[in-house]
């Protein structure tokens, strides 16, 4: 069976890299809640489409009943994906019938800034978790390596300490694994 090359889960490739004025320019975030399994169909639609998006994927190892390790691409948050665009691309979103439903999000820039930190994490390779809900702990900020300047919520799960990088929006997150003398309180 062949393997298949990741697909795209982030068009165009620089589009969390520049730097928007939201408050005069057209275009805006919008988060698309997607039917049941239908994030890469509308992922690859939007690309179709050249309208930009985020939807950010991993690499999801498990073991297959004959014993091999099997790897798939798959959606860190499931049945999410964000659209960078017009009203017009919104609604182009809309007629590739894989929307449930849209909403445009109240503070841009803080969306901006989270989907940094998950997007350089994951292009990191760090192992990520996806987390449901917040959880209440102490806010942190990473002092030191590559992650320097990171915010996020410490937790801890097996003994081992976890920082928490979330998206307020959508009140979920990913959990790396970190050194806690790289951590310093805010």
């Amino acid at each position: 069976m062949p393997i298949l090359k990741p697909e795209d889960d982030l068009y165009p490739l620089d589009l969390l890299d520049c730097e928007t004025d939201f408050s005069v320019s057209q275009q805006r975030w919008f988060c698309l809640y997607t039917l049941a399994r239908q994030e890469k169909q509308l992922m690859r639609k939007l690309k179709g489409l050249g309208i930009s998006f985020y939807g950010p994927t991993i690499t999801k190892r498990y073991r297959s009943p004959h014993g091999r390790i099997r790897a798939s691409q798959v959606p860190l948050f499931a049945n999410y994906v964000f659209l960078f665009g017009t009203d017009e691309d919104r609604s182009r979103a809309l007629a590739t019938k894989c929307i449930s439903r849209v909403e445009e999000v109240g503070d841009p820039a803080a969306l901006t800034c989270d989907l940094r930190q998950i997007h350089a994490a994951i292009r990191e390779g760090v192992p990520l978790t996806p987390e449901a809900k917040l959880i209440a702990g102490q806010p942190v900020r990473v002092r030191s390596g590559p992650f320097r300047g990171y915010e996020g919520v410490v937790i801890r799960r097996e003994g081992k300490t976890r920082l928490l990088l979330t998206v307020r929006y959508l009140e979920q997150g990913v959990s790396m694994q970190i050194d806690e003398g790289l951590l310093e309180a805010m």
